[in-house]
């Protein structure tokens, strides 16, 4: 098993990036979340997950071990690969993917392409326990936002041509420093602040 690779980041994308290590080019796919903590960075060491099938063998990196760990629970459950589980952990940070599943929120995994109510229902079942023991944290709990306003301007300010990673993290950072607000107009113009 490979651990992490450190090195030369020789390629980068929002799904995967090519890194140079001993004069070898490793091709690791990521999430959204592992794209935007390495986004500017040069080189990295990146956690990895090594999936071997009959006719490959495909690594998974990860810019933290709460993502990785995440990532392995998700594809314990019968019918998650490895492909829907960056789906799902691109669709949500893994604060969002834990929240979600402990308080078992269906709505929150119809952002994730490919995942139905079955298959949501399916992860929370085998994973709520996991999550509750994997961490001595308090659960993480969903603000209103993390559902429809959040969503909502998340759209509102893609629509209007922003990097959906940089809206992604500046609604993070208001949620996570004001709190509830109010309604979508207010948190497009905080967005629209700290993206400015």
């Amino acid at each position: 098993m490979i651990a992490y690779i450190k090195g030369e980041i020789n390629f980068k994308s929002p799904t995967y990036v090519v890194v140079e290590t001993g004069g070898v080019g490793y091709h690791i796919n990521i999430s959204l979340h592992t794209y935007g903590q390495i986004e500017k960075l040069e080189s990295v060491k990146i956690l990895t997950h090594l999936h071997i099938k009959e006719d490959s063998h495909t690594l998974y990196g990860f810019a933290d071990a709460v993502e990785r760990n995440l990532f392995r629970h998700l594809i314990s459950v019968s019918g998650i690969g490895p492909a829907t589980a960056q789906v799902l952990l691109s669709a949500m940070n893994p604060d969002e993917l834990r929240a979600a599943i402990i308080a078992e929120d269906l709505n929150a995994f119809k952002h994730a392409k490919g995942i139905g109510p079955k298959t949501a229902k399916r992860i929370i079942l085998d994973l709520k326990d996991k999550m509750l023991k994997d961490s001595s944290e308090p659960a993480p709990t969903l603000l209103p936002q993390d559902n429809t306003i959040r969503e909502e301007a998340l759209s509102g300010l893609v629509a209007l041509g922003f990097n959906r990673i940089a809206v992604q993290k500046a609604l993070n950072k208001i949620i996570k420093e004001q709190g509830v607000v109010a309604n979508v107009e207010t948190l497009i113009k905080l967005a629209l602040k700290e993206l400015g």
